[in-house]
Order: C-alpha cells, then structure tokens, then sequence
C-alpha cells in the first residue's frame, strides 16, 4: 500500500465531500432530526456519506469502512478487521447548523488498533489537516501546505487548552481552575486535536463522551505531528472496540503529562 499516494486520494474525497457539506450549508435554513443518541442529523450528513463511501469502495474495494452514518455493523461482523477505514462524514453537526464553520470531514485509516493516516478537512475555513504516522504531518490553509509539529512548552508558558464549544461540563471547568496559568480557547469539531498537532495548543482534555469516528482522522494527524493521546490510565486511545465510545482522554503535544494535574 503506497501511504503517501493514498493520502492523496483520501484529501480528494474529503474536499469533494465537504464541496457537498457547502452546497446545503448556503441554505438559510439547515434541516435536522435527532438521531437515537438526540445528536442531530442533517442532509449534509447523509451526502458526505455517501460521497466518501462509495469513493472508497472505489479506491480500496478490500478494505471494509465503518462510518458514523452506516447502517449498524456489529462488533462480531467487524471484531476480526485489522485494516479498516474510519470515517465521520460530518463532525460538529452543531456547529454545522450554527453556521460557525467548525465542523469538519474525518477519515482515517486503522491498522491493528491504531490511526495509520489521517485527514481532516473543514470546508467552511478552507482547511484541511494530514498525517501519515512516522513519516509527516501537515496543515493546508487556503492551498498553501506547511508542515505542523506540537508546540514544546517552555516552564514560563502558559498552558494553552483547548476545549469543546458545545460540550463543557463542570469536570473540565474544574480541571482548568486546577491547571493555573492557562489560555484558553473554545473550538468545535475535531479541529481540537487538530490546534495540538499543530502547535496552537498544549492540551485538549476529553472529560466526556465520544465516538471512535470522532477522534481518529486527527489522532492521526496528531501521531504524525509528535503529539499523542492517552487515557487516564497512560495507555493510548484504540480504535475497533466492542464499545464504539472512547474513554476520557488527554490529547497532548511534547507536555510532561506529570505536570498536569488529575483529570479523572
């Protein structure tokens, strides 16, 4: 499998689905319904969908997809998979239909439990964040591409945290009020991870619930960027469980996590 020809194929999938994510983003009115778990759905998710699933089918006929918007796939039907496609059509639908542009299109790849390569491309900002794991990370900001690395916090820094927009909770305003000299920002979407990887934060801390399609695209990027991410118990986030929700975690970039103060 040629990785950095890949990735290109995977950036094109992503543009093109968030080129549908736009079309239903100009209408004054966006139309939603709330799903079984009351997270929203609107037609923007269900086009990228289909855009990104039968573009992969195309591309890599042999390497099953699990994405947010598919029909239920069972953990007996995927529990054997070791090379698998990841993808959250989507993400940040609320931001999405609050029309503040973070939102993004998430793809990854999972080999063996863990994000191989990444894309995450928000169509509304122009952006659209890569990684391969061990090779490179990078941020394309209105075509212009740059490589990212994490940010090595210096003692006299503040410790800049980003957080979730819609999903605060008073676990995290009191991790924060522990955290002392802080910065901190509040951003929608797997962007968070993102402003890690590319050195705009230090931490983002996850002290509530996700899904694995949210996070592994960025994970990814983050990985490729020298950052990681890390529950609570030290061991990295991992991807195909039985239970399709992420633990609590710490995304981080080159922090000594002994320095943060407990999070769980």
């Amino acid at each position: 499998m040629d990785k950095q020809k890949l990735i290109i194929d995977i950036q094109s999938i992503a543009k093109q689905a968030g080129d549908a994510i736009m079309e239903i983003y100009q209408d004054t009115d966006i139309a939603f319904v709330d799903k079984d778990d009351r997270s929203p759905l609107t037609a923007a998710d269900t086009a990228a969908h289909n855009i990104i699933f039968s573009a992969l089918q195309e591309l890599t006929p042999d390497i099953p997809i699990l994405s947010e918007e598919s029909k239920s796939i069972t953990y007996e039907e995927r529990k054997d998979w070791t090379t698998f496609w990841l993808v959250d059509p989507l993400d940040g639908t609320k931001e999405f239909i609050k029309k503040n542009g973070e939102f993004t299109v998430n793809i990854a790849l999972i080999e063996n439990c863990e994000p191989t390569l990444g894309i995450v491309h928000a169509p509304a900002l122009n952006l659209t964040y890569g990684g391969l794991v061990n090779q490179s990370a990078w941020l394309e900001d209105k075509g212009k591409r740059d490589d990212i690395k994490v940010y090595e916090k210096q003692d006299s820094d503040p410790l800049k945290i980003v957080a979730s927009r819609s999903h605060r909770s008073e676990e995290l305003e009191s991790f924060i009020k522990r955290c002392g000299n802080v910065q901190c920002k509040s951003v929608g979407s797997s962007l968070k991870i993102c402003h890690v990887a590319d050195g705009s934060a230090d931490i983002y801390p996850r002290i509530g619930l996700t899904s694995e399609w949210d996070t592994a695209a960025a994970h990814a990027v983050l990985l490729a960027a020298g950052g990681s991410i890390v529950k609570s118990d030290g061991h990295s986030l991992e991807y195909n469980k039985e239970n399709i929700l992420n633990p609590h975690f710490m995304a981080m970039g080159a922090i000594d996590p002994s320095t943060l103060p407990n999070w769980e």
